[in-house]
């Protein structure tokens, strides 16, 4: 959408809810309305309007009712895991988080281009640590996939990360379907330093080698996936998945927010610090995704492929499959489309 008028198309309640949200500041229309999915009857009045038939699809020994997840940094406390199941998704990827509680960086750090149906975001993995988010785990009610996305403090050095995202492991494993190990956000001072070379290796050796003795220990198997940035070359990312393929990493995701801004050159928030997703994304992160998928199926990997950036309707949902992605995640497309993308966007992806 390109203005705040909305499509009739949409379900009544969450067209009204949508012009009450884009009057607001971007972060307090999130906390708004993941608070009135809360709202009783409000899911239900939803859930009719865009249930679609599910597709099951298997990938890293799970089983996923559809294709289309809700991608990381939606719901970063897991505080809205069932209101949010309730509208279809298949997985639900909640996080990141980090071993202590942050506030993040300082506001404003969110961002809405309404023409380019975009956000730019410096959130800063603000949280509230992980010991709250596994109580919420523990108590959900909804029965699909559920993803964990971990990170690292921003007090915490690159020398020490393993240090947290092997506490953050130890944490969900529990309560977690997959654990997804998010070393691409562009809002952590650094973060992304670790997606390459013998740092990278070191950390996923870490990581790996925590996962074998949490398997032993807890007597289940939980996937690890790594989600990287869209901004890799050629060269950065064919050394990622050959890292990637010599390890027991389950899956990859492809990818997190840009920083690039040639696509929204000229309005008046693209030199915000931050990270760019929605429609902008969609050339460069499924450009990103068949290399990934190329690079994977040359080194003979079976890690599942998860294609997020740019999804905003129902063909650029099914993209994502044709170029190779086993599941679709949806984010900034969902706050501009409303629930009604995600059925649209599971029946663009059926039998891919």
């Amino acid at each position: 959408m390109t203005s705040t008028t909305a499509d009739p198309s949409l379900p009544p309640l969450w067209r009204a809810l949508r012009a009450i949200l884009f009057q607001l500041d971007p972060e307090r229309a999130h906390d708004v309305a993941l608070k009135a999915l809360e709202w009783p009857g409000v899911t239900g009045a939803i859930s009719p309007r865009v249930h679609s038939a599910n597709d099951p699809v298997h990938c890293m020994g799970l089983e996923f009712a559809n294709r289309i997840g809700l991608a990381a940094g939606l719901d970063k406390n897991g505080d809205h895991i069932d209101a949010l199941g309730a509208l279809g998704f298949g997985h639900i990827e909640i996080g990141t988080v980090t071993p202590k509680a942050q506030a993040g960086n300082p506001k404003p750090r969110m961002f809405r281009l309404v023409d380019h149906e975009a956000l730019i975001n410096r959130m800063g993995f603000n949280n509230k640590g992980v010991a709250h988010l596994v109580r919420q785990a523990e108590s959900r009610q909804w029965g699909g996939v559920l993803g964990i996305n971990i990170g690292k403090n921003a007090s915490t050095p690159n020398e020490r990360a393993a240090d947290d995202y092997i506490a953050c492991l130890d944490a969900v494993w529990p309560v977690a379907d997959y654990v997804t190990v998010n070393i691409s956000s562009p809002n952590t001072a650094g973060l992304r330093d670790l997606q390459h070379g013998r740092v990278l290796r070191e950390l996923l050796d870490a990581i790996a080698n925590r996962a074998d003795a949490l398997s032993a220990q807890h007597s289940r198997e939980v996937p690890i996936m790594i989600k990287i940035a869209p901004d890799m070359d050629d060269e950065a990312l064919a050394d990622f998945i050959t890292a990637v393929a010599e390890r027991a990493i389950a899956g990859v995701i492809v990818g997190n927010t840009t920083q690039q801004r040639d696509v929204v050159a000229g309005h008046r928030f693209a030199a915000e610090a931050g990270g760019l997703s929605g429609k902008p994304l969609q050339a460069l992160a499924d450009t990103r995704l068949r290399a990934a998928r190329a690079c994977l199926d040359e080194r003979q990997s079976s890690a599942c492929l998860v294609g997020v950036g740019g999804v905003h309707n129902a063909s650029s949902a099914a993209a994502k499959c044709a170029l190779g992605a086993n599941l679709v995640q949806l984010y900034t497309g969902f706050i501009y489309g409303g629930p009604a993308l995600v059925r649209d966007a599971i029946e663009a992806t059926k039998n891919h």
